[in-house]
């Protein structure tokens, strides 16, 4: 803890205070709605919900307390390029929405694995369904592990007292309330991370005598260097690897992620379901910048002195919350405020998972072998599985301690996974001639490389050459441990000691950077898939449903989907397809259901 410094009572009253409004939350959701306790309210909200409350469910779905506490970490250390996500971030929105949310909406699904039986057989969705639950539990334990673990060591908070108290109010407000209960849960907790990082950059200007003097500390110590048009693919962030590695991973976060599918389809008509990406990624924006600019906060006040270097804290991404409780602990309730903005963003993201790890496993799983369970009894096991994730979120956080720097580890998850998922989902879409075994085969070889790549990277991190962390100094403190130093391995993994001697992969393959693992899955995935597919004939079916495939009309228009269409299309396409072969069969929507007997004879 910093300089003797704890929480005081009006700290908790603000941080116990925000979980109670949570948790108060789910209660009244669940109370509102006791009368609408189907599965669909549950896992969809009914489809009823509008663009601005998606939108910020979205935004503080990934903007995690990981986002609160890694990327303000992530620019003091190596600058403001980070920021330039924010052009990744309007790629992907435009992406998701003009050509993945027509199509799930069309369709009408519940889990965004569904698609993947419509277009290519049962076995390549139950493996998908299954890659999406081992990444989202990993990334969760990830996300409530790292911020308790960083603000235990901080403030004092008893770190499995307060993962265990995390868990227990989602699973709480996810099990009463649904997919509603978390959309609005995640509007306040996105209202009170902004917060957070509004009274650090506040309380920062006054100190050193405006926003202006923190520019320009920024600017000499090199951290606004943001644009490096170095086209190696090998150094960690460049231009290039943010914008085109960068915009393909959060592509591969946002369009066929659960949680953010989810979201989405929940929306009243495709008109918001679209214009909640758009409004999500001004969300993105101002949170990004935010964080950024609290980093550089934190550097102009740091930039004689580096906690870290100097040995008063333990690890960098502690870098956040000694900073808050060496600069606001005077001001009773604020450290409490940012403690809350982390946590804030660890239970939207937490919620955000277990409701989607629980549409999954019901939809993807269990009705299709239960198939006469009446609706109160999938309710009930609707809010059976919301407590048995939760529980086991919780218990994935030690596996999470695991793993290196909060920030990049968790992109890092994401990549090595959704990134072969990703080609798959593309090669369904576009391309008619994919056929089951391709598509398979495609995403075996882009997960097995992106692992290979991945946990390389984690075992053999990269030198100081292509991290390029920037320059800390000592010279300023009170009691320097050592002179003026530059961390030479940033990002060393806990998972092991750096060793001795490192492979000749090492600084090739393995220094990839992590931003690029998506990019890596989706085109190894799609280019093998193509080719396994023509080698083994293609796609033999001569009729496919055309809504399995991108259209023309879906590009751009807002207003060409109602709410009926939208309801009406899916239940027909639930009932109309059927296994051939590896390849599903549809039967186009105009026809009866003798002509559709007699299609499926012939």
């Amino acid at each position: 803890m910093v300089k003797g410094t704890t929480f005081s009572v009006w700290d908790y009253v603000v941080f116990a205070g925000t979980i109670l409004v949570s948790a108060g939350v789910g209660l009244f959701q669940a109370i509102r709605g006791r009368k609408e306790t189907s599965s669909a309210e549950f896992l969809l909200g009914g489809r009823q919900m509008t663009a601005v409350p998606v939108a910020m469910s979205l935004t503080a779905s990934f903007m995690s307390g990981i986002t609160v506490i890694g990327t303000p970490t992530e620019a003091y250390r190596f600058g403001a390029a980070f920021w330039l996500f924010g052009f990744s971030y309007a790629i992907m929105s435009a992406i998701t929405a003009e050509v993945f949310v027509p199509l799930f909406y069309r369709l009408g699904i519940t889990s965004a694995y569904e698609y993947l039986e419509m277009r290519f057989s049962k076995p390549i969705r139950i493996i998908g369904t299954s890659m999406y639950i081992v990444q989202t539990a990993l990334y969760t334990g990830l996300v409530i592990y790292a911020p308790a673990l960083a603000l235990n060591q901080i403030t004092g908070l008893d770190l499995w007292g307060v993962l265990v108290a995390t868990g227990a109010v989602c699973i709480l407000y996810c099990t009463l309330g649904g997919l509603k209960a978390v959309i609005w849960t995640d509007v306040m907790q996105m209202v009170t991370m902004l917060a957070g990082f509004v009274a650090v950059i506040a309380r920062g200007a006054v100190l050193q005598g405006g926003l202006t003097k923190i520019w320009e500390d920024a600017g000499k110590g090199g951290r606004l260097e943001a644009f490096d048009f170095d086209p190696d693919p090998l150094k960690r962030h460049t231009f290039w690897t943010i914008i085109v590695g960068g915009s393909i991973m959060w592509v591969s976060i946002y369009s066929i992620n659960q949680s953010q599918v989810q979201r989405y389809i929940s929306c009243k008509t495709l008109r918001h379901a679209k214009m909640s990406l758009y409004v999500n990624m001004v969300g993105l924006w101002v949170t990004v910048s935010l964080a950024v600019f609290s980093g550089l906060t934190m550097y102009s006040i740091y930039k004689n002195c580096d906690p870290f270097t100097n040995g008063d804290i333990s690890s960098q991404d502690q870098l956040l919350p000694y900073l808050v409780m060496d600069i606001l602990a005077d001001y009773p309730g604020i450290p409490g405020l940012f403690v809350a903005a982390a946590y804030s963003g660890t239970l939207s993201t937490v919620s955000s998972s277990i409701n989607a790890l629980v549409a999954v496993t019901v939809e993807d799983f269990i009705l299709p072998v239960c198939k006469n369970l009446t609706e109160k009894q999938v309710t009930w096991m609707n809010m059976g599985l919301s407590v048995f994730f939760g529980a086991l979120c919780i218990g994935m956080a030690g596996v999470a301690s695991l793993m290196g720097s909060i920030l990049q580890a968790a992109l890092s998850i994401f990549g090595m996974i959704s990134g072969p998922l990703l080609g798959l989902y593309l090669l369904g879409m576009l391309f008619r001639t994919t056929n089951s075994i391709g598509g398979l085969s495609g995403m075996i070889i882009g997960l097995v490389l992106t692992l290979w790549v991945g946990i390389g990277g984690q075992i053999y991190p990269a030198t100081a050459e292509k991290t390029n962390p920037l320059y800390v100094s000592t010279a300023g403190c009170n009691n320097t441990m050592g002179q003026n130093y530059t961390t030479t391995a940033p990002w060393t993994s806990p998972l092991t000691s750096q060793p001795d001697v490192r492979p000749p992969l090492a600084d090739s393959w393995y220094s990839l950077s992590y931003v690029y693992l998506s990019l890596l899955g989706t085109l190894t995935t799609m280019v093998s898939g193509l080719l396994v597919s023509m080698i083994t004939g293609g796609c033999k079916q001569e009729k496919m449903n055309p809504d399995l495939f991108v259209k023309m009309s879906d590009l751009f228009c807002f207003g060409c989907s109602s709410k009926s269409e939208a309801s009406e299309v899916p239940e027909k396409a639930a009932t109309d397809f059927h296994m051939e072969a590896d390849n599903p069969t549809f039967t186009d929507f105009d026809v009866t259901s003798k002509d559709a007997e007699k299609a499926t004879k012939l």
